[in-house]
């Protein structure tokens, strides 16, 4: 059995400008896994920067709510929505809530540097 506990998780900030705590990463644990899962929260008023990834990537909105931006498309989401972000998408999510905006986000294959872009900021939302 393999058990972490989020807070036993470095905070660090990711290259979106959102915090995030590892989870699980396939390269960092003793685990046959292909995919990452981390913990990432934005606060209040702040909007991701645009990126993209040469994988797939799944969030979990666990607490409040903002706009998801994938590519073209833009969608209101909140706590129990799972958007799903292709390959190569260029997305940015917008905290415009009251309250932190906190979800999972899971990478497959797993999360690397060189699998992403960073672009310039977002424009104000």
């Amino acid at each position: 059995m393999w058990v972490r506990h989020l807070m036993d998780c470095v905070p660090f900030v990711a290259g979106d400008g959102t915090e995030l705590r590892e989870l699980i990463h396939p390269d960092k644990h003793p685990l046959a896994l292909r995919y990452s899962l981390a913990w990432a929260w934005l606060p209040a008023g702040r909007t991701s920067v645009p990126h993209s990834l040469v994988t797939s990537e799944v969030y979990v909105v666990l607490k409040g709510t903002g706009l998801m931006h994938i590519n073209e498309e833009v969608q209101r989401i909140q706590p129990g929505d799972v958007v799903y972000i292709p390959p190569q998408a260029v997305q940015f999510v917008h905290n415009d809530g009251q309250e932190i905006l906190e979800f999972l986000c899971l990478v497959d294959p797993a999360w690397r540097q060189e699998d992403e872009t960073v672009y310039a900021p977002a424009p104000s939302s």
